[in-house]
């Protein structure tokens, strides 16, 4: 069993072509930054996000609390599995110490509903 806790804010997975990472997303305190011979990705909080910036909005985090041994196997495949069989699409992002999954706002519930029926345990943010 893991414990997942959703992030309060929603986020952008913004498509960038390869350059300097640019100013807006410096100031997230949560940013996913890829760099490839073809793109630059960014994952931030959507309210950081200029509206000219090609991005997909509205997807909420869940954050396996860790940290997470390095070694540890299945922890992706744990949620990503029971969350395909019900159709949820998902967008994962790995860290040293941890990995979040995003689905698209209208999903998060019945993600959250879905991971633990598959045995987590998942803590939603108190209504601000």
């Amino acid at each position: 069993m893991l414990t997942l806790t959703v992030l309060p804010e929603a986020f952008a997975i913004c498509r960038l072509d390869r350059a300097a990472v640019p100013l807006w997303a410096a100031a997230n305190d949560f940013i996913s930054i890829t760099q490839t011979r073809d793109e630059l990705s960014i994952v931030c909080v959507e309210k950081f996000v200029p509206s000219d910036v090609k991005a997909d909005r509205d997807w909420r985090a869940l954050k396996v609390e860790g940290p997470l041994d390095l070694a540890l196997t299945g922890v992706l495949a744990s949620l990503a599995n029971p969350l395909a069989e019900a159709r949820i699409n998902i967008f994962a992002i790995s860290t040293f110490d941890t990995d979040y999954l995003l689905v698209k706002g209208y999903n998060l519930t019945r993600a959250c509903e879905v991971l633990r029926q598959a045995g987590h345990r998942v803590e939603t943010p108190l209504p601000a």
